[in-house]
């Protein structure tokens, strides 16, 4: 699809920062991905492909750093995967009416800035609590549908929820939002390539895959070094509750 350079520059450095933003914190930035190409002409079947490839792209280095960095639990991380595989794959599946789809999409981005603004300003509670294995299992059909209907990973509701339970460290909390999203973009994007509504441009693509490969790698250095960008993360929250209201006001309703 033909589209300008200067918004293709601004796109580029739009999803630079997003990465960098949420990376820090164990994000992919799929609900500002959206959010961002939710502004422009591309069809509701693009915009959840690209957000979901580039969730993927994005948490796949936080994953590996968090990994190699000894914050990595299989075992505890495995219940939220368990049920959230199976349900973003099914949630992508559905071939959403695209009114239905914006509607969806500005009451996520809403939350999304609402659980960042929690994430943002929560604090951090040294001593966790242990909680009986079915709520990981709850937890991860609910996101996970959620995910897999939207387009996005599903991290940036887990990680506030597990903050507010006080479930872990936060910096055990980022690898495992990281990881969740990392599983179920593939998953989602297995479920839109089912029903044939991947859509990509590759011109588009993977500009936008460049800026959030940088943006990633610089963002998760962040997050282990104990960075916090607060006053980054308080204006993407604004940002994307007002893109959400605007979605949801002049597409969806």
């Amino acid at each position: 699809m033909p589209l300008d350079s200067e918004i293709l520059i601004l796109l580029f450095f739009g999803f630079f920062i997003i990465a960098t933003l949420y990376s820090s914190v164990g994000f992919g930035g799929g609900s500002s991905y959206l959010a961002l190409l939710s502004l422009f002409a591309f069809s509701f079947f693009f915009i959840r492909s690209n957000a979901l490839v580039c969730n993927l792209l994005v948490v796949s280095g936080s994953t590996y750093l968090f990994y190699k960095n000894g914050h990595f639990s299989i075992k505890d991380f495995l219940p939220f995967i368990i049920t959230s595989i199976p349900m973003a794959f099914l949630g992508a599946l559905f071939k959403l009416d695209e009114k239905v789809f914006f509607i969806l999409l500005g009451i996520t981005l809403i939350l999304s800035a609402i659980s960042l603004f929690y994430q943002t300003f929560s604090k951090n509670v040294s001593k966790s609590k242990v909680y009986p294995k079915y709520m990981s299992y709850v937890l991860g059909i609910g996101i996970g549908l959620l995910s897999g209907l939207v387009g996005i990973g599903g991290g940036i509701f887990l990680a506030p929820l597990l903050h507010h339970l006080r479930w872990g460290k936060p910096v055990k909390i980022a690898a495992l939002s990281a990881f969740f999203i990392l599983v179920n973009s593939i998953s989602g994007l297995a479920g839109l390539l089912l029903s044939d509504t991947l859509e990509v441009s590759w011109h588009i693509t993977l500009v936008l895959l460049f800026a959030v490969l940088l943006g990633g790698q610089l963002g998760v250095r962040f997050s282990l070094k104990k960075a916090s960008p607060k006053a980054i993360r308080i204006g993407t929250a604004i940002l994307v509750i007002l893109v959400g209201l605007r979605v949801l006001i002049v597409k969806g309703l």
